[in-house]
């Protein structure tokens, strides 16, 4: 085919070959005129489809376009060749094809539509086109053919093809007739000729513009800045040289005239290199000095830390004995760990894996292998092992562990402290029968040890005090768990097995004489607490003789039967009615069952099996005291879970697992009186039988009769036991218990306050008419201050006055007759404390009356100044004598520490009232001096006993100082500094003190700015070990969320958002879960208690049921848990007593008998 038509018949006509070779270049051998002719061809049937108006085929089988094959061939080659350089172009022939549409649109309409169906069906023509040129099946369409013959195809599900390039033609006009489709785009929303202010145009189907991705700012917690964070800081340093007087013009580059001139050599000839540059050229390196030198901050801190693990190694290597060298390399980890990458592989890379605590406990269990290898008999390198193994060991894995090193070292105390209260906090294996048996078998275990009947192992120092702070744990555990039938027989069989023991088998082995007790236990005998109990000792006389001589029992009267109907209000939901009987029964049924012989019952007549407690429940956890002190706080315990305020605090090792509600944070009583307010020191440990809902005020007020009955068998029991100080003691705490039910009728029940009144005064009568007991000055200022609670003023001055003519001249050696006289003086001076007149010379008077030898007489008149002179010399001199013996060289005796305190105590109220606060407060700063002194640099190891008795002198001469700041605020204009110094200072050395908390967190309450308390509570809680700075600090955040919802809350709907919470709820929270990452705060169920009513206060359900079940992770025998999780979640119910039944906590009413009892 000619190139040129036109000279088609010049080229056919010449048939010379050369004038033919001349005209060769006129003829294209690419161009086919079958392909010219088809493509005319599909246009014309396209065009006459359209016309018609049927839809548009994209990609039909196209027929055979050519028979020449190999121009064919030529054809797709140059087609393949040119599809990138389309590619390129096509932004251009865009810009092309909009100027050719816009020229097109100015001629006429006919011929405007031609053109346009005609590009309409070329551009189909070009798609289809596209679609063959893709690979399909067969070699000869991979070779690169553009038709597919209709012989060769297989399936006719074949011949149509999909053509996948959107038109926006389709839907932009929703119509695929040409004429629907506009030849022109409109630019913008808008219309020439319009009044855009009266009128407007709605364009249906308008593209609306792009919009633009907004990128929220990172805040400083997104992941990217966090790690920015934690970057280490470049550290900026000062200029050393002086600042010049005079000014400057410009800031000078540092180091810039430190730099020498570089000077030109043949290696240097423009002088432009430095010093390295040119000792590189030469082939030599730096100095050795100068490679050595750090080039930043961050290399010299690694080079420090490198230093130090090198030192750590050299040590260890040199004495691989010292296991304390040991713990503190494993806890240096921790510092390496956050220093700078030692371990990085490259220069400058932060090394990844710092943060790791996966890698972190790797490195520690490295080192502890290594040192365990060196000291196999450690038990604290073990110890520190499992305690790391268990964050990455299955429970069952670390319970063998445990068990293999129980194995070998089953006399170690510490040991099996710590085992039982891993065993006790894991929930997968926990059951109550499991864990009280694992009581029994240590506490067996240790007294075999103690007796010396297992020969392989001695007996380590502290056995006897460890083996009683182990039985007071699993007493607390058993309260905790509901069972208090068998905490209450463990104290009867151990009173009994303590002081009524037979003196013929007092010699034997302990578990000999646990054999010979059964029988006592079975016999049906009457035990203490119970009437007509008379002991084991007197039991076995009697079987000796022959048995007792059954003599008819008095017919007392009849008890009043016990209202039988539990459920008062049916209506109630049934989570309500089962919360209120189960809590009733409770509070009644503490006391375990036992058959009445007189009514001739039997074991089969009780209701309830649990309630019977049998020998085998108790027999292996009865141990021998042969301490007398021991033996005094064993009475005092028992007391205390019967509910009567002893004083006596558990031991540090189960603290915290007693703890379950809320009294600790209660200050009504210290607010109203800050001076002789009443505080019965529970500590947060509740007695038995009280499991009320968290934060009802912890009143003691007392039990049911049958309850009341018990404790004063008790007390009838056991006074006989005991002489001298440990007897008025017992005296003190039962007219403590009275006086504070009477307390409680006072705030409560006014109607009972005359019965308690007058059935407390008459016990306090009976406790003086006792011979050993007329001079003592504790029960008769307990006496006087029950007469003044009660109102009785007069009466009660008449017994101060009496027990103070009573003292003789004693004068200020009688620790006894300070307190007593301290306390006149504090509620004479309460009485009316806005005024200075009689009450103030009253309590004048009484101070004055304690520093004179002669007979105490009556308050008669004003105290005459000479009188107070000598009365401030007589404690001047007496405080002096008293602090130097309490700081001398011997310890000094408990006595003499006892009567320095309550000295001080007397001095400062009596120079406050004399002189003013700051007489007081000088006292006690000269008192704080010596004895912080002599605490801190006194002799002999910190828990020796004239230490311990330093420390409570100091502690109860900074109550006595706060106390009195408090008051005095209360009664004239004081600044608050003071009191918040006294405060911090003391709480850093006493952070255990509940009372000095909860003065802390009252005072601070009252300032608007809380960074100071944070600082001081972060402070705290970073250095002391105890559990109350984190519970008082998050009852302070909670306080002052409490004060901002009140100021933001109008009639508790309406918030009015004035005041910012300023993240009070996150800070909360964040408080709450750094408390519970401690072994004790994990363990400690009032903690895990405040966290859920907290949660549960927010409205977060979700999160709240999520609290609850990673708290029975922790504490599962805790069934006020239990109690409160069926408040917060009635609809879990059958889900947790489920759960309760599951893990054997005590169940008093199952949900059949409360179905059986709804239904009667």
């Amino acid at each position: 085919m000619a190139l040129f038509p036109a000279f088609a018949d010049i080229s056919e006509a010449s048939g010379g070959g050369a004038s033919r070779k001349e005209l060769d270049w006129l003829s294209n051998p690419s161009f086919c005129v079958g392909n010219l002719a088809s493509l005319s061809q599909q246009t014309k049937e396209v065009t006459a489809l359209a016309s018609e108006g049927a839809p548009l085929t994209r990609s039909p089988v196209r027929s055979e376009l050519s028979d020449e094959s190999d121009t064919s061939k030529k054809l797709t080659q140059i087609s393949r060749k040119k599809k990138k350089e389309k590619k390129k172009r096509k932004k251009h022939q865009h810009r092309r094809k909009t100027k050719r549409r816009q020229e097109q649109s100015s001629s006429s309409g006919s011929e405007s539509d031609t053109d346009s169906g005609k590009d309409r069906s070329s551009r189909s023509i070009r798609d289809g086109q596209k679609e063959a040129e893709k690979p399909s099946q067969g070699s000869d369409a991979a070779a690169g053919h553009r038709s597919i013959w209709l012989e060769d195809i297989q399936t006719p599900t074949d011949i149509f093809r999909t053509d996948k390039k959107p038109d926006p033609a389709n839907w932009e006009y929703k119509s695929l007739y040409r004429g629907d489709i506009a030849r022109y785009k409109r630019k913008g929303d808008s219309c020439l000729g319009i009044n855009p202010k009266k009128q407007c145009i709605s364009w249906e189907g308008a593209s609306s513009a792009k919009k633009q991705p907004h990128k929220h700012p990172e805040r400083y917690f997104a992941k990217k800045n966090v790690v920015l964070m934690r970057t280490e800081g470049v550290a900026v340093c000062s200029d050393p040289e002086p600042p010049s007087s005079q000014p400057v013009m410009f800031i000078p580059v540092k180091d810039s005239e430190d730099v020498a001139t570089p000077v030109k050599t043949w290696l240097n000839p423009l002088g432009i290199y430095d010093q390295s540059t040119t000792q590189w050229l030469q082939g030599q390196g730096p100095a050795e000095q100068e490679s050595k030198q750090p080039d930043s901050q961050q290399d010299r801190e690694s080079l420090a830390l490198k230093a130090r693990v090198e030192e750590f190694n050299r040590r260890v290597r040199e004495n691989p004995r010292d296991t304390q060298l040991w713990m503190a390399f494993v806890a240096f980890q921790d510092e390496v760990m956050r220093g700078p990458g030692l371990y990085a592989l490259e220069e400058g890379e932060q090394e990844k894996h710092r943060k790791s605590l996966k890698l972190l406990l790797e490195k520690k269990l490295a080192v502890l292998e290594r040192a365990i290898e060196s000291n196999p008999s450690s038990v604290d390198l073990k110890l520190a092992k499992l305690q790391l193994c268990a964050e990455f060991w299955e429970p069952s894995a670390l319970a063998k562990e445990w068990q293999k090193l129980l194995f070998l070292h089953p006399n170690n105390t510490g040991l099996w402290q710590r085992y039982l209260s891993f065993c006790q906090s894991q929930f997968g294996t926990f059951s109550v029968s499991k864990l009280h048996s694992l009581y029994g078998k240590c506490l067996s275990t240790l007294s075999a040890v103690k007796d010396g009947s297992m020969l392989s192992h001695p007996v380590l120092p502290g056995t006897e005090e460890a083996m009683f702070a182990l039985f007071l744990q699993q007493c607390h555990f058993l309260r905790q768990a509901g069972h208090s039938e068998k905490v209450i027989s463990l104290f009867q069989a151990m009173v009994d097995f303590t002081f009524f023991k037979p003196d013929s088998v007092k010699e034997l082995p302990t578990k000999v004489q646990v054999e010979f007790f059964e029988p006592f236990w079975d016999s049906g005998e009457p035990r203490v607490g119970e009437k007509g109990a008379r002991g084991w000792r007197a039991w076995m006389h009697q079987q000796e003789r022959g048995g007792w001589v059954l003599v008819n029992p008095d017919e007392d009267e009849e008890e009043p039967e016990e209202d039988d109907q539990e459920i008062k209000d049916k209506t109630l939901p049934r989570w309500q009615i089962w919360l209120a009987v189960e809590r009733s029964r409770d509070q009644r049924h503490w006391c375990p069952w036992r058959p009445d012989k007189t009514k001739k019952q039997t074991e089969e007549d009780c209701e309830d099996p649990e309630r019977q407690v049998l020998f085998d429940d108790i027999g292996q956890s009865l141990i021998r005291l042969a301490s007398p002190g021991l033996q005094f706080q064993l009475i005092e315990a028992f007391l205390q879970f019967l509910g009567v305020p002893s004083g006596f605090l558990p031991p540090a090792s189960c603290l915290y697992l007693a703890m379950d509600e809320s009294s600790i944070f209660d200050s009504e009583l210290s607010d109203e009186r800050p001076l002789t307010y009443f505080n019965p020191s529970f500590s947060g440990i509740s007695c038995v039988g009280y499991m009320e809902q968290l934060g009802c005020p912890r009143w003691t007020k007392g039990h049911n009769r049958e309850g009341e009955e018990f404790v004063r068998n008790v007390f009838h029991l056991v006074l006989p036991l005991f002489s001298g100080k440990q007897k008025s003691q017992l005296c003190l705490s039962w007219l403590r218990y009275e006086i504070a039910k009477v307390i409680w009728c006072l705030h409560t029940k006014k109607k009972r306050l005359k019965s308690q009144g007058k059935s407390c005064k008459k016990l306090a009568k009976n406790l003086l008419k006792e011979p050993e007991n007329r001079n003592n000055f504790c029960l008769w200022k307990q006496y006087a201050h029950l007469e003044w609670l009660l109102g009785s003023i007069e009466d009660a001055r008449r017994v101060f006055d009496t027990a103070l003519s009573m003292a003789g001249s004693s004068e200020l050696k009688d620790r006894e007759l300070c307190e007593l006289s301290l306390l006149y003086a504090e509620l004479e001076l309460e009485l009316s404390p806005g005024s200075r007149g009689a009450t103030t010379g009253r309590a004048v008077h009484v101070l004055t009356r304690l520093t004179e030898s002669s007979p105490y007489r009556p308050y008669a008149g004003q105290v005459l100044a000479t009188q107070v002179l000598k009365a401030r010399k007589a404690y001047e001199h007496a405080l002096q004598d008293c602090l130097g013996q309490s700081c001398a060289s011997d310890p000094a005796t408990a006595e003499s520490l006892d009567c320095l305190g309550s000295l001080v105590r007397c001095f400062m109220l009596f120079q406050y009232l004399t002189v003013g606060i700051d007489a007081a407060v000088q006292i006690y700063g000269q008192v704080f001096v010596k004895l912080k002194g002599s605490v801190l640099d006194g002799p002999g190891p910190e828990d020796s006993t004239s230490s311990r008795s330093l420390t409570s002198v100091l502690e109860a001469v900074t109550l006595m100082h706060t106390s009195l700041l408090r008051f005095h605020m209360s009664v004239s204009v004081h600044p608050l500094a003071p009191l918040r110094e006294t405060l911090s200072e003391a709480l850093k050395l006493y952070p255990g003190n509940q009372v000095l908390w909860r003065a802390y967190i009252q005072i601070q309450n009252k300032s608007h700015s809380a960074n100071k308390t944070r600082r001081f509570f972060d402070t705290v809680t970073r250095s002391a070990k105890h559990l109350e700075p984190w519970l008082f600090a998050i009852e302070a955040e909670k306080m002052r969320k409490r004060l901002v919802e009140s100021v933001q809350r109008v009639g508790g709907r309406v918030v009015h958002a004035t005041i910012p919470e300023t993240g009070l709820t996150h800070r909360i929270r964040a408080l709450f879960e750094n408390a519970i990452r401690s072994d004790e705060g994990s363990r400690c169920p009032l903690l895990w208690r405040m966290y859920l009513n907290f949660l549960v206060s927010l409205g977060n359900k979700e999160r709240s049921k999520g609290v609850f079940y990673k708290a029975l992770q922790s504490c599962p025998w805790a069934k006020v848990l239990y109690l409160d999780a069926m408040e917060y979640f009635p609809d879990e119910l059958q889900e947790i007593l489920d759960v309760m039944t599951e893990k054997e906590l005590r169940v008093r009413l199952p949900l059949e008998e409360l179905e059986l009892l709804l239904e009667d």
